[in-house]
């Protein structure tokens, strides 16, 4: 094939980008990697109301408190940790959204100011392999939603025969489900982030309703609420607060992942103050709710079946075992609402950061609706039942992995509110030329890849005695408060050196300048006289001598 045929091919292959960009931009810069125009900016503070209802009826919420139940707590111990756990939570997500709420722009160009213009791949192609592993994981769960709702309209449908062979890791029937779960998500990534938000409206309507439903529906058939609420605390003096402090961490590493990127969705917001008190309230208050009620649902199922079922879907499972078309009628209500919960966190979680990630990895090919097919197409190909059926441990590797991201975390918040003191040249955040305020060394800065590091070193010994083995007592102590270890000594680490060798582009005073971004030309002035390869800019003059060319 020509060059020239292999030209047209990639241009046609090309997303919509900015005329007039370099070619060293055109892997900084397309249309969904610039800050988000004023006509896109359509969340107020009730859509991230919504969104959070929404994103907290989900099947792990429901049962966050059962491993704090069963490791010794009571419920209104775990039911406590829950809300503390969630309402820090929602403290992270303020912060490192209001980055994205005042400049309008995603996580991996909030990464360049702290990590460098290129520095910042390497965190953001980490947040975009986790999403795709954990789209598919989610999907999975989503199959079995599926599954019930099927088996609740053609009960038959349990004993479908079988095709795969053994060695495949699944049946049929369970991959039926997961397909159809999956090729049903396609159609929500197609929609723009601005337009997604109706999705979660709907779910914040619906699902709850389910939630409620089922909640009434379990206390009715048990007749009480049954034993959990009267169980007393197993563990007692500095177990019982070590327990509650493993309680909490756990509901804070559930939210490790949005707490890097909310500013994907808060760029969106019309203005800063829409997703403060928005998110700060409705995080914990969503989660609390949709945990309480997984905790008495569980504990009237104790009586139901003289055995406590934490996961609804396996609750739902038993009540169609009992058969009846008023059961079979209820189950695929619920499994609808939670089939749709489902969709949205892996909208929310996962297909949509993937896609903004992937945008920053290759921007000039793809953009965010292009890289959620990627996620999704990739959350297909990696056969999650295998995942999860071959290891008792992935998924404490996937939970305790996102733990990680909170070096990432600390790293950002320092370099905003505190180094940088909330001032960001954004022109400067798309721009590859050598002397840009964030291009550092060769595009990467140093000091919050020490601080990265630091902060991954600090819970890496308690982390390999949280997947069995055997480790000193400290550091599993310290692995008790991985994301606050983590998010700290890379926060400390990363102002330590900030002090010793400054940044440029830092206020000396608290300056937010976001809202003189209306719609941001990011092309330099002169690209066909810009040297890519020495950094400089040529005079336009005929003269060619050593003073006709100046640093930029």
């Amino acid at each position: 094939m020509s060059d020239s045929k292999v030209g047209r091919v990639l241009n046609k292959l090309a997303v919509e980008s900015e005329l007039g960009l370099t070619t060293a931009q055109l892997m900084l810069v397309n249309v969904d990697l610039k800050p988000v125009e004023p006509e896109r900016r359509q969340w107020g503070p009730w859509n991230f109301v919504a969104f959070w209802i929404a994103d907290s009826f989900n099947i792990n919420t429901w049962m966050i408190s059962s491993s704090m139940i069963v490791g010794g707590l009571t419920w209104w111990q775990s039911w406590l940790c829950v809300w503390i756990g969630y309402f820090i939570s929602g403290s992270f997500i303020c912060m490192t959204g209001r980055i994205g709420a005042t400049y309008h722009i995603g996580f991996p160009v909030v990464c360049r100011s702290s990590f460098g213009i290129w520095g910042s791949l390497w965190p953001v192609f980490n947040r975009a392999a986790m999403a795709c592993i954990w789209y598919g994981v989610q999907a999975w769960i989503g199959g079995t939603c599926v599954y019930l709702m099927i088996r609740s309209i053609w009960p038959s449908f349990e004993n479908v025969h079988n095709s795969l062979p053994v060695s495949s890791g699944t049946n049929t029937r369970d991959f039926v489900s997961f397909f159809l779960f999956w090729l049903f998500s396609l159609p929500a990534i197609w929609f723009p982030v601005h337009k997604v938000r109706h999705l979660f409206t709907v779910k914040a309507y619906v699902v709850p309703v389910a939630g409620f439903a089922f909640f009434i529906w379990a206390i009715i058939r048990a007749h009480g609420i049954g034993p959990i609420v009267h169980q007393p605390s197993t563990v007692h003096g500095s177990g019982l607060g070590w327990a509650m402090v493993k309680g909490i961490m756990s509901s804070i590493a559930n939210f490790a992942t949005l707490i890097v990127n909310d500013p994907d969705f808060s760029r969106f917001a019309k203005k800063p103050k829409d997703a403060l008190w928005s998110q700060l309230l409705t995080i914990p208050i969503g989660f609390a709710i949709t945990s309480f009620i997984g905790i008495i649902v569980s504990s009237s199922s104790t009586v139901i079946y003289n055995e406590t079922i934490w996961s609804p879907l396996d609750l739902l499972t038993r009540f169609l075992d009992e058969g009846g078309h008023g059961t079979r009628a209820g189950v695929f209500f619920i499994s609808f609402a939670f089939a749709l919960a489902q969709l949205g966190t892996n909208i929310a979680a996962n297909s949509v950061s993937a896609g903004t990630d992937m945008t920053a990895l290759l921007p000039r090919f793809i953009n965010i609706r292009r890289g959620g097919f990627v996620c999704a197409a990739i959350g297909l190909a990696m056969a999650p039942w295998h995942l999860l059926s071959s290891s008792n441990n992935f998924t404490l590797y996937l939970s305790s992995y996102s733990v990680f991201l909170s070096s990432i975390a600390g790293v950002i918040v320092c370099d905003y509110y505190v180094t940088r003191k909330g001032y960001l040249q954004v022109k400067d955040l798309y721009s590859a030329r050598r002397s840009g305020p964030y291009f550092f060394f060769h595009g990467i800065n140093f000091r919050a890849y020490a601080a990265y590091i630091a902060g991954i070193l600090i819970n890496v010994v308690g982390f390999a005695g949280a997947i069995g083995r055997s480790v000193p007592i400290g550091a599993q102590y310290i692995y008790n408060v991985n994301f606050f270890a983590g998010f700290i000594v890379s926060f400390a680490v990363y102002w330590a050196l900030n002090k010793l060798f400054p940044v440029q582009a830092m206020s000396d005073h608290w300056l937010e300048v976001g809202d003189q971004i209306v719609d941001l030309s990011l092309a330099y002035e002169d690209p066909e006289i810009y040297d890519e390869e020495t950094g400089s800019i040529k005079s336009t003059t005929k003269q060619n001598s050593a003073s006709d060319v100046k640093e930029v």
